[in-house]
């Protein structure tokens, strides 16, 4: 049952995130048909499983939760700006209880948002013209004496008014009939749960069918007897009873009918659509009151679902031999003679062995628009609690990313959100006073670039006030007052452990701990955390992750006698200087002339202090590459040995971060090649320790 019931939790994980976007849809002016149905069902599947389960807390509060989903659904509520905030609430509460259900947090208080979920109940009933009668939902109780395992009575429902001429133009009541498989309880069902679903939609048993039970000495206790009739209201819609009755087995009898209204008097037309072989035969049928008859008709066919669940350990397991394939493919590449490659057919061995790749990477794979889909409602709740108007843009939503980055990214994306409102964003009246509209924008993007995900979030306010950032690092005593700092150093301060430039402790900042989790949990994940800032312009923050495993087309370059992997996307073309072509321009910077263009040019053993028997540089290879951050870069290799694909493999757990270095791969010949990220390299000022590998061979 433990395994059973995380499949459960999943589900419910994946629930969440479709209510959510559904509900945040719906806040901003999305109210078709489809998306609240689609929220609808979300909470109405974490009902049904919470029940089976026995999570009585949970059933309780999603089935409030699901009374005016169902009522905006059915269009007998409106979809107000007041209503889907009520819905917002509620979320949250339900949230909570998941979590409550899950071990995970305490028990929430829920008192509050029953009562919202109430009063927007009552104020359908109380404000619709269309509506007889007043609709009073009664308060959940605890079972006295029977084995209900949700733990509370049937809700009711309480017509006022019922002399009033309207009446006569309400819904007639639903019939069920209920008869279980006989063999259900053998095979694992418990048809009494069906029976309190029927309850908790307000229904009634109105009799119970025993005539078929035996005697004691003949009965079987995992055989099913009885039968149930029962009665619901005439405003629950047939789809909410028919999903009731969708996992019961196919030789139950369920036959579903109610009476028209006396002035409709329809003829008798049941609604027949045809059923799959696995489902159970349903009555929906509408009859007039003097007859009484009930006409089976079959459910239209659904298509199965197609999905399997698989343990991230096994597709962990997979990545790696497929990783382990390809480097055999390189070995075979190494040792083979051009005409024995093509006897053997080795390309085409590579390239399916490629799609292998592509294919397994793509199962763990998944849509970063996960972890944005909860920005634009926190956006609009800290707008909301600042006074200040803030748009958010959002470009690569579609971007995929290994599922353990996106569920790791979630608090360091809480955090740059609530930074760049607290401290970017100014109030509308300062935006004014310096020529900008007053709404605020956050553009918020994600793409890969080679084996690396880049996720920025930017926004066009007040740029970092360096100056101020110093003295408050000075304040705290993290740097000293008369050290020497550049503007990419100031900016890393806000980083540190503790540091906070706001004047008082909020609900959004002021302990010092927002961006110094951002940077840890960043570094966790082998990435690395960019700041940009232009005064009075904005700031951009990038989190730039590693894949946990991709094949990369690389050059196999040397820089001192050892062999490293420059990506191959990165490349626009390799140079042999000629004499004179670079040039000097300060005691530590050099620049090519490329056709009369002028680009900057690094030496790769100079950053990483490789130190070997100096090349003059006519004797060297400029490696022409394009970054975001640089533009075109020279960087100096002493050769170019080959191109191949490579396996990218982390470094996280082997070896402490290195600037500059995207991760490794092993060659052919079974030797270790570092492969260097290019973005690192290029933005690098010059030589410096962090980018030091002494000690290292490749």
């Amino acid at each position: 049952m433990d395994d059973i019931q995380a499949i459960f939790f999943e589900e419910c994980a994946e629930g969440l995130a479709i209510a959510e976007q559904g509900l945040s849809a719906m806040q901003d002016g999305d109210v078709s048909a489809e998306t609240i149905a689609g929220v609808f069902r979300a909470v109405h599947s974490i009902k049904g499983g919470a029940g089976a389960f026995g999570h009585a807390e949970l059933t309780k509060f999603a089935h409030y939760f699901e009374n005016v989903l169902d009522e905006v659904r059915a269009g007998r509520i409106a979809p107000t700006a007041g209503v889907t905030r009520v819905m917002l609430s509620a979320f949250d509460v339900l949230t909570d209880h998941v979590a409550f259900a899950r071990g995970i947090a305490p028990a929430p208080a829920d008192a509050a948002a029953i009562a919202a979920l109430e009063a927007v109940l009552r104020d359908r009933g109380a404000e619709s013209e269309d509506s007889p009668a007043t609709v009073a939902i009664e308060e959940p109780a605890a079972a006295p004496v029977d084995d209900d395992p949700f733990g509370f009575e049937p809700v009711g429902v309480v017509l006022d008014d019922l002399d009033a001429p309207a009446i006569e133009e309400a819904p007639a009541a639903w019939t069920i009939v209920f008869a279980p498989s006989r063999g259900a309880m053998a095979n694992g069902a418990e048809p009494m749960l069906v029976v309190r679903e029927v309850e908790m939609m307000g229904g009634r048993i109105e009799s119970v069918d025993i005539s078929s039970l035996p005697s004691l000495r003949d009965m079987d206790p995992e055989q099913g007897y009885f039968s149930w009739t029962l009665s619901l209201p005439g405003t629950v819609t047939e789809e909410s009873i028919t999903e009731c009755f969708d996992f019961v087995a196919p030789d139950s009898k369920v036959e579903i009918s109610r009476a028209a209204s006396v002035e409709q008097r329809p003829e008798v037309a049941p609604v027949s659509t045809e059923a799959l072989p696995s489902a159970p035969r349903l009555s929906l049928v509408e009859t007039p009151p003097e007859d009484v008859a009930v006409k089976a008709v079959e459910r239209a066919p659904e298509p199965a679902a197609q999905n399997i669940r698989v343990d991230l350990v096994k597709l962990d397991l997979l990545l790696n031999l497929v990783g382990e394939l390809v480097i055999r493919n390189s070995i075979l590449a190494d040792r083979l003679s051009p005409a024995d490659q093509q006897r053997v057919e080795l390309p085409e061995l590579a390239r399916l062995t490629r799609q292998i790749q592509d294919n397994v990477m793509s199962l763990r794979a998944q849509p970063i628009r996960q972890a944005f889909s909860r920005v634009p409602r926190m956006l609009r709740d800290l707008a909301s609690e600042t006074g200040k108007q803030v748009t958010l843009e959002t470009i690569g939503e579609t971007t995929e990313v290994d599922k353990g980055v996106i569920e790791k990214i979630g608090d360091p994306l809480t955090h740059l959100i609530r930074n760049a409102v607290d401290h970017g964003i100014e109030t509308p009246e300062q935006r004014i006073a310096a020529g900008k509209p007053p709404q605020g924008t956050i553009r918020l993007s994600a793409e890969q670039k080679g084996a690396r995900i880049f996720v920025r979030v930017s926004d066009d306010g007040k740029g970092i006030d360096r100056a101020r950032v110093r003295a408050k690092a000075v304040e705290r005593g993290i740097i000293a007052a008369d050290v020497q700092m550049t503007d990419e150093e100031i900016d890393q301060l806000i980083c540190a452990p503790g540091f906070s430039t706001a004047e008082s402790i909020s609900n959004i900042s002021g302990r010092g701990v927002g961006m110094d989790v951002v940077r840890s949990n960043v570094e966790a994940l082998g990435g690395r955390v960019e700041i940009a800032s232009t005064p009075g312009e904005g700031t951009s923050f990038t989190m730039v992750l590693p894949l946990t495993l991709a094949i990369l087309d690389g050059m196999i370059v040397r820089l001192a006698g050892q062999r490293f992997v420059l990506p191959l996307a990165n490349v626009t073309e390799t140079v042999q200087p000629a004499p004179g072509q670079v040039k000097r321009t300060s005691p530590t910077t050099e620049v090519i002339d490329m056709r009369g263009q002028y680009f900057p040019v690094k030496r790769a053993t100079d950053i990483f202090e490789l130190h070997g028997a100096e090349r003059p540089i006519e004797d060297s290879l400029v490696v022409i590459v394009e970054s975001e951050s640089a533009g075109h870069v020279g960087l100096v290799v002493d050769t170019i040995d080959d191109r191949r694909e490579v396996v990218i493999k982390s470094l996280d757990q082997n070896l402490y971060p290195i600037r500059g270095l995207g991760g490794a791969t092993i060659l052919g010949d079974g030797s270790i090649a570092l492969i260097l990220d290019i973005e690192a390299l290029v933005a690098s000022p010059g030589s410096t320790s962090r980018f030091a590998l002494k000690g290292m061979a490749a």
